[in-house]
């Protein structure tokens, strides 16, 4: 597959709150030089700050947008394409990023590649994705499916090029079509934070759109504070979490529980997962007390929340 196309069309987002400035270092690096770079802070610490305004004036083809206040990792994101929109009307593609997030060489390429060529055999498209490899293990995320009665995760052997048809696609990393983003409303911004990516995904899906994930295109990414290998049926990768994270966690997961054109087989693997790592942290986090706590607020007030 050839990646020598000209990315003049493709501008990246990416959303910071008081990042690790060696990673963001590193993306920034290895974006393409001829792509416009948004960088969306969300009011990092002064410090901080200063130290990305450095980072952000060091590279090519960059501008820095500083918010006054938190508003989420959606407004955030919304704001952008906004922003994009305003500074290229001719803009085509949009890269969604996280702060940690690392594509390797050629991967951006490869996504935009791999749209065109799955829009010229009649797909109607709606984004692509790449391989998540976490940067604490090494090991790879895998891609969503959904079948009528399992969600599940598939890894692609290597080697493989084939997209491959999802139900859901992480956030960073999401290459989507502009004008797809803006006609759909962006991203849900009650969210704030976790399953922004899984809510727009069944919106994409829901419009008659399909999602895509590029084996090929490998990004390095980080889940979470930490991540932790373990055994079950093959290794698999479990995500630590703030006690904060974990009320957007479960409040977010009741919400989209709630809304009709998310696919009952998730809802079923929701609710599972949510059981699950209340018992994980149950019995091993220390902080056991503050997280069930956390996770019981976002529980309450994710059935408060009037429905879309």
């Amino acid at each position: 597959m050839q990646i020598n196309r000209d990315l003049s069309d493709v501008s990246t987002i990416t959303v910071t709150f008081n990042p690790d400035l060696a990673l963001l270092k590193s993306q920034l690096a290895v974006l393409p030089p001829e792509s416009f770079k948004l960088i969306i802070d969300n009011a990092s610490d002064s410090k901080i700050r200063e130290q990305i305004k450095s980072l952000v004036g060091q590279t090519h083809n960059a501008r820095l947008v500083w918010n006054a206040e938190n508003i989420g990792l959606a407004a955030a994101l919304n704001l952008g394409v906004s922003l994009l929109r305003e500074h290229d009307p001719n803009l085509r593609f949009v890269l969604l990023l996280d702060q940690d997030s690392e594509p390797q060489p050629g991967s951006i390429h490869t996504l935009v590649k791999a749209f065109e060529t799955l829009t010229e055999r009649g797909l109607r498209v709606g984004c692509v994705g790449p391989t998540l490899v976490d940067a604490t293990t090494n090991l790879e995320h895998g891609f969503h499916q959904a079948t009528r009665w399992r969600w599940r995760r598939v890894y692609p052997r290597q080697g493989m090029t084939d997209a491959v048809p999802c139900a859901n696609l992480n956030g960073s990393g999401t290459l989507v079509p502009i004008d797809l983003f803006q006609s759909l409303g962006g991203l849900d911004e009650a969210f704030f934070i976790d399953h922004v990516d899984t809510a727009w995904s069944f919106r994409v899906l829901a419009a008659g759109y399909g999602l895509f994930g590029i084996p090929n295109a490998v990004f390095k990414h980080r889940m979470g504070q930490a991540s932790v290998r373990f055994w079950l049926l093959g290794w698999r990768i479990w995500p630590a979490r703030a006690p904060r994270r974990h009320y957007f966690l479960f409040r977010n997961a009741i919400f989209l529980i709630r809304r009709s054109e998310v696919l009952v087989v998730w809802k079923s693997w929701a609710v599972a997962k949510l059981l699950l790592v209340a018992g994980i942290h149950g019995m091993f986090d220390t902080e056991r007390v503050e997280q069930w706590r956390q996770m019981w607020r976002g529980v309450r007030d994710g059935l408060r929340k009037p429905e879309r």
